[in-house]
């Protein structure tokens, strides 16, 4: 493919506004859906909340030459908050019930995206969701269930936005820029890291109550901006210079097609890479949701800090996550310009430091105990190294199918998002008699095999090269595509046929 300059810009390039903000819709996403991992906490009451026996967290973690208080040692608003007898399972309800909202929409979200357009959907998915935060601590205080149904549709709207963000990126990211437009979606990295110590210092201060409230409320502000920058491609964008239109579309052209179609779902599903992209994405979605679900609870209930330090060292590994995540997505767009690798072989060969070496960091951390320390160090660089899947898994879908990467990467987060319904279920089973150290390592290990076998399976089976599916059949059989060698094409489609 022929790279085309970037055009020296006199202003902002808009594909450099539509950057951020894809960025900070992956950050409110976030903060929308880890919020009941920290509040969660504070709503229960830890005395009757867990059927374990003892009163103290099984580790005593210090924090510099001081003690950590532990979860008893609340403030005074803490202490005049209604809390729930809600028991460990319970509890893993809770916190399961947005991914199974999440993973019923994601299926179908990639084709909603591309048939009403990316900015409508996230638009109605963030509104519906932040007005239904607002409504957390109502339905809580009505019925478990409530809240559990509250956390299922917020779930189910928030299936939507991932798809529909790939959708934006395959209009709007140049192909010597993917990687760039990729690290956008770590902004979901800085939600956790935003969300967690916000809220913990929200909780403390305020209540778990104004934890929901501020949620919601920024959410709703987000919204807003989201409407007023944003545009589905740069042919519709009112700001946009001719120059960077005139880039844009020549980059992309042959790969993206302005013509809608219905998504080619029988030759996804008997694609061989397609399912090595979505056993990639479980493996990587088992590592992000266990922590972000169930990070927390270990922080607070295992190694003993108060919810303030807990929100805080529990967002440290989304924090070096989204860093790392940067650096890859910026090596990756170097290999790609410099040709120093195929894109096949980019994909597999960072497969080892986006889930190997994660794996193997989950290991190691069990052989530290109690050491507080080595615990947060090693979880953090096993989350830093995961980063490195901005140029594996998360780019794949566009690799693939330039024009279904919306639906592509929806089916393969459907796969992928059923790891945050099965993981708090494991959590919760594991520790509902006892809630210790040994419990929680058979967790990690868990977690680990799931990383490595994962990473493994795309390393075998995995592909960058456009799919023939990815395009109708009179742009294979009538014409050669401007600026694409795509050779074999006709023959490839045929035989799919």
């Amino acid at each position: 493919m022929t790279i085309v300059n970037s055009p020296t810009p006199s202003s902002i390039p808009i594909r450099s506004i539509i950057w951020v903000k894809l960025f900070t819709c992956t950050l409110f996403l976030y903060m929308l859906r880890t919020n009941m991992s920290l509040i969660l906490l504070a709503m229960v009451d830890s005395d009757r909340g867990n059927n374990d026996t003892q009163s103290l967290p099984e580790c005593l973690a210090p924090y510099g030459n001081a003690t950590i208080k532990n979860t008893e040692t609340i403030s005074a608003q803490r202490r005049s908050e209604t809390t729930f007898d809600w028991d460990p399972n319970l509890q893993g309800l809770v916190l399961g019930s947005y991914f199974w909202g999440f993973f019923i929409s994601n299926m179908p979200a990639g084709a909603i995206a591309e048939r009403y357009g990316p900015r409508n959907s996230v638009a109605v998915s963030f509104t519906l969701s932040s007005i239904l935060t607002l409504f957390g601590p109502l339905c809580a205080s009505v019925h478990p269930y409530l809240l559990i149904a509250n956390r299922f549709v917020i779930g189910l709207l928030g299936g939507i936005v991932y798809p529909a963000v790939h959708c934006l990126i395959a209009k709007w990211a140049p192909p010597a820029e993917k990687g760039k437009f990729i690290s956008a979606t770590l902004g979901s990295s800085l939600g956790t890291v935003f969300t967690w110590p916000l809220l913990g210092a929200i909780i403390e201060h305020l209540g778990w109550n104004w934890a929901f409230w501020t949620c919601g409320i920024l959410g709703l502000l987000w919204t807003v901006l989201w409407v007023i920058f944003v545009r589905d491609s740069p042919e519709q964008h009112p700001w946009i210079s001719s120059a960077e239109k005139e880039y844009i579309s020549h980059s992309l052209a042959g790969t993206v097609s302005t013509q809608k179609r219905i998504p080619p779902y029988k030759s996804i599903f008997l694609s061989v890479p397609s399912w090595a992209l979505c056993v990639a994405q479980f493996g990587n979605l088992w590592g992000l949701f266990f922590l972000m679900t169930a990070g927390p609870k270990f922080m607070s209930s295992v190694l003993g800090f108060d919810l303030g330090h807990t929100g805080f060292l529990a967002a440290l590994p989304y924090l070096a996550r989204m860093i790392a995540g940067f650096s890859f997505g910026a090596v990756g767009d170097l290999i790609v310009r410099r040709a120093f690798l195929s894109k096949t072989a980019l994909r597999k060969s960072f497969m080892i430091f986006s889930h190997i070496v994660p794996g193997c960091l989950l290991i190691a951390q069990t052989l530290v105990g109690c050491q507080a320390t080595w615990v947060t160090v090693l979880l953090t660089l096993s989350l830093a190294f995961n980063g490195a899947s901005t140029i594996t898994n998360l780019s794949n879908a566009q690799d693939l199918a330039p024009n279904f990467a919306g639906s592509l990467y929806g089916i393969a987060n459907c796969v992928g998002s059923t790891t945050g319904i099965i993981s708090p279920m494991v959590v919760g089973y594991l520790t509902s008699d006892h809630n210790g150290i040994k419990e929680w390592h058979i967790i990690f290990y868990i977690g680990a095999a799931v990383y490595i076998a994962c990473g493994l399976f795309f390393m075998a089976f995995a592909s960058a090269e456009i799919q023939p599916w990815n395009y109708a059949k009179e742009d294979l059989g009538i014409k050669q595509i401007e600026g694409i060698d795509n050779t074999g094409f006709q023959e490839k489609f045929e035989d799919l046929a």
